[in-house]
């Protein structure tokens, strides 16, 4: 269970800009008024909520609809006769473009091998 919400902090991190997540932290700290009362979100952040956009005008998601986004990536296995041959291969369905970004924010390679 830890470990869950280890990676989801994790990833939460690096996904910050394509979340409902604050990714200003020192701008955030800076508007603390006490140790105790909670950070107010900078404007950026205010601005992404309440426009439910990116500043690249992409939808903002919550941690669990971006997974569900992602989980439609798929590996499709492609079996074809030509010429009176067999051909088997895999192919990975293109990403859209918020997948794409999410993709390259994970640092996460497409290529797969086995």
């Amino acid at each position: 269970m830890l470990s869950y919400y280890y990676v989801k902090w994790n990833m939460g991190e690096l996904l910050a800009s394509i979340l409902f997540y604050e990714d200003d932290w020192e701008a955030a700290a800076a508007r603390k008024e006490s140790l105790v009362s909670p950070a107010k979100k900078s404007e950026k952040a205010k601005n992404q909520a309440n426009k439910k956009r990116t500043s690249d005008n992409f939808p903002v998601h919550s941690f669990q609809t971006l997974l569900d986004d992602l989980a439609t990536i798929l590996k499709n296995t492609i079996s074809t006769t030509i010429a009176s041959k067999s051909f088997v291969f895999e192919k990975i369905t293109q990403p859209t473009a918020i997948q794409q970004i999410a993709i390259d924010l994970l640092g996460i390679s497409m290529i797969f091998t086995q």
